[in-house]
């Protein structure tokens, strides 16, 4: 038996690959929407995939499962109470599916959405490790506020946070402490709170490290559970729908993004511009939203962006433009894209921010702290800042006064270009929008 973890950086998000190496059979739990690496993992091991495992209709990304399912005949597996409107079996408590010396026992484990499963895997007849997708992650429990208005089975976050209480307890916890814990997310997913790095643990472990599976009440772990939950992005509840349904395959979507600029442009459109911050200031088309390609990339476009909402993408290479076209696919934005193109400048310009005077003199511009409400609790910088997180900020403009310059930051210089960018379209002449960017750290004590 092996089983070959995948992980996806920009969207902390692991799948995984079961091996049978007796019957060279593959069984996929939470697969990405590029489905070339699945295909790549079979094709080395010579091995069939003959099934895929749905945890639940996945909110941060779009799932590769229907092609999957197109492309090599697999079964695709999900809880009943998902209502799968694709080809599917049902895997819930007491189902198992065996491959072999290898099988896989559903339990259903409500609290992180209605629908939410884990699979327990036993190889020889012996439970070697459990597939948590994202009711249990090392360190934390999945977020239960996500379903309140998303998929098949909707429910209020104080019923689902109660509901994970007893998942984590009558079901992830009775099992052995040896046995290995595979969760769907690591650090940095919008889909919990406090992950650890690591990328597999121990029921062991975690029962000794991870908060949310220590004594308490169902009282007290519903208020720990609620309290100081991350924002959630628009395309949350966009991308619940499309997995319920399935997506489309990826090749074919990525074949009908136009790429090439079209001859007259659409002044209502926002442009998507993933340049470094540096570029874009020097030069940028009118309505341009500077969300750079990096790490976090495809969150921040479907945080600022709402679904169905058109786009431009442009970027500074062709190469670097079909990295980013995939990267937005990977949130099920690609039909959104508008055109998609290059740009080496354009005739809009952001001044830089002279430092010395901002230092001295403060009070002589609007600053606008665009971090999160957490964070701005936790370390509050600039006495009378405006504060309106990023993901806000186009809804919220009119809060903005534009009697003084406007000096925007964040924590570390990603975000504030983004923030500044989208003040500047809305503001044009009447002020003007300048961001702190990395020279932030130099206020931070």
């Amino acid at each position: 038996m092996k089983i070959e973890q995948f992980e996806d950086k920009g969207l902390s998000h692991y799948s995984y690959a079961i091996l049978s190496e007796c019957e060279n059979t593959i069984v996929l739990i939470d697969p990405s929407r590029d489905v070339k690496p699945y295909l790549s993992f079979a094709k080395e091991h010579e091995a069939t995939i003959i099934g895929v495992i749905e945890t639940h209709p996945h909110a941060d990304f779009v799932s590769g499962h229907l092609e999957l399912q197109q492309v090599t005949g697999a079964v695709i597996y999900c809880s009943k109470l998902l209502g799968a409107e694709y080809p599917h079996q049902t895997f819930d408590d007491g189902d198992e599916i065996v491959f072999g010396k290898i099988k896989l026992r559903a339990l259903n484990t409500p609290g992180h959405s209605p629908d939410s499963i884990s699979i327990v895997l036993e190889h020889d007849g012996q439970d070697k490790a459990v597939f948590t997708g994202d009711t249990l992650f090392i360190g934390d429990c999945g977020r239960p506020d996500l379903r309140e208005q998303a998929g098949n089975l909707t429910a209020k976050r104080e019923e689902l946070a109660k509901q994970m209480y007893h998942s984590l307890r009558e079901k992830l916890l009775v099992l052995d402490d040896a046995i290995w814990v595979y969760p769907a997310h690591g650090a940095g997913t919008l889909c919990g709170k406090a992950q650890s790095d690591a990328n597999r643990s121990t029921i062991g472990a975690e029962r000794a490290g991870n908060w949310s599976l220590l004594k308490m009440s169902e009282t007290q772990f519903v208020q720990a559970l609620l309290a100081d939950q991350p924002f959630i992005p628009k395309y949350f509840a966009y991308d619940v729908a499309l997995n319920k349904h399935g997506a489309m395959v990826l090749n074919t979507v990525l074949a009908d993004v136009p790429t090439e600029k079209p001859v007259k442009l659409n002044v209502k459109v926002f442009f998507i511009d993933a340049r470094p911050e540096g570029q874009f200031k020097r030069g940028h088309l009118p309505g341009s939203i500077n969300i750079q390609d990096g790490g976090k990339f495809e969150t921040w476009l479907g945080s600022i962006i709402a679904p169905e909402e058109a786009f431009y993408l442009v970027a500074e290479t062709e190469d670097k433009l079909k990295e980013l076209i995939g990267k937005t696919a990977k949130i099920g934005y690609e039909s959104f894209i508008e055109a998609a193109f290059v740009v080496e400048t354009g005739h809009e310009k952001m001044l830089p921010l002279n430092i010395n005077q901002f230092n001295n003199a403060t009070e002589d511009y609007t600053i606008v702290d665009i971090r999160n409400i957490a964070e701005v609790k936790a370390d509050p910088i600039f006495r009378d800042a405006i504060h309106i997180p990023l993901y806000e900020l186009r809804e919220r403009l009119g809060e903005l006064p534009y009697n003084k310059p406007i000096v925007v930051h964040c924590a570390g210089g990603y975000r504030s270009a983004a923030g500044s960018s989208i003040i500047a379209n809305a503001f044009g002449s009447k002020t003007n929008v300048f961001d702190l960017g990395e020279a932030i750290k130099n206020f931070i004590s």
